[in-house]
């Protein structure tokens, strides 16, 4: 059984409780957090922009801890969960490494490139896996594009397109607070840049236009430039959208073969999907497939927490949560920045 101690009770960190609920040859037996009334089960002030508000959940045989540093001190604990701001993460993770923890960390692995070159190097010099937790390709419409994407079922690729866009993220004053999420050109926009990374490689270099606030990207429309000429990919992501439209993610997927379409928004509240994932095949079929996952609002996440305890298991490092993977992807962010406020194409290679 693999024992796993969540650092930080906010909304994510009260996602990966749930999602961890159903994680087969693991529990939560831990967590830590500054708050006495999430340490006394009092759940009731998290919220999200999805799923649903926190409750009162029993933590009777779960050990609590006020302060983070007792619980990596745990020697029960195989697995620390760092679900703390972004800011936090370096300073955490390279704690965990250094007591000889195997950790998982919220995306975005850091704010800056140098952190999170260093702490894939802890990783590395402490013989313990670093995965962090990019939960995207886990949902099944992006884990079903991903599989036509390099199975090769359809042919390859010649073009995408990506949108992910946000209202103010004012349900947290954390994930407000620009200077510890780097902003919605980080975070979410994150979750593209890692898909993008995943499925098609590093490119060669990013152009964009959008809107910078004290420097930090609010709104961003990108071209993704790689050795291939033909290969044309683009995102469109920010938090600039008015309040009604808490959260839209979707693509179109240009393949030799087919065409993939999906498009889900969170409209006035309520959980909106305009168009469910269609295949569009070469015979002039439209076909929703049959997709595989839970029906759970956290269900994605079981599945990522599943693939981070089988790694903690076998000892071997999962792809999908590749600290260089996740590196990269906070790479081609920051440069998408840099794209803005120069109005240039930026080299990432």
């Amino acid at each position: 059984m693999i024992r796993i101690g969540i650092v930080g009770i906010g909304f994510m960190g009260m996602t990966h409780f749930e999602g961890a609920r159903q994680v087969k040859g693991a529990k939560v037996a831990a967590i830590a957090t500054r708050d006495p009334k999430k340490l006394a089960g009092d759940w009731t002030g998290i919220q999200g922009n999805f799923g649903p508000r926190g409750g009162h959940v029993d933590l009777g045989k779960i050990k609590r801890y006020a302060d983070y540093r007792d619980l990596l001190a745990d020697t029960d604990i195989d697995l620390v969960d760092i679900c703390l701001p972004c800011d936090q993460h370096e300073k955490v993770v390279l704690e965990s490494l250094a007591a000889g923890k195997h950790t998982l960390v919220e995306k975005s692995i850091a704010l800056d490139i140098k952190a999170a070159d260093r702490m894939v190097a802890a990783a590395k010099k402490a013989g313990k896996l670093l995965m962090v937790a990019h939960v995207l390709p886990f949902f099944p419409e992006f884990k079903f594009a991903a599989e036509c994407i390099r199975g090769g079922k359809y042919g390859k690729l010649r073009a995408a397109h990506f949108r992910r866009v946000i209202s103010k993220p004012d349900w947290s004053p954390d994930m407000a607070d620009l200077a510890k999420t780097g902003g919605p050109g980080v975070d979410p926009h994150i979750h593209d840049t890692h898909f993008i990374g995943y499925v098609c490689g590093v490119p060669r270099q990013v152009h964009s236009r959008g809107i910078l606030e004290r420097g930090y990207a609010q709104y961003l429309t990108t071209q993704y430039l790689f050795d291939d000429p033909e290969l044309t990919v683009s995102c469109v992501s920010g938090g600039i959208a008015a309040p009604g439209l808490a959260f839209a993610h979707g693509f179109e997927i240009y393949l030799e073969k087919a065409t993939l379409l999906y498009e889900y928004n969170t409209l006035a509240g309520q959980p909106v999907l305009n168009r469910p994932l269609t295949l569009l095949t070469a015979d002039g079929k439209a076909i929703q497939p049959a997709l595989k996952g839970g029906t759970r609002w956290c269900a994605a996440f079981t599945a990522e927490l599943q693939v981070a305890v089988d790694g903690v298991r076998t000892g071997k490092e999962p792809s999908l949560l590749s600290g260089r993977l996740a590196r990269d992807a906070l790479k081609l962010c920051l440069l998408e920045a840099k794209s803005v406020a120069t109005g240039k194409a930026v080299n990432v290679r």
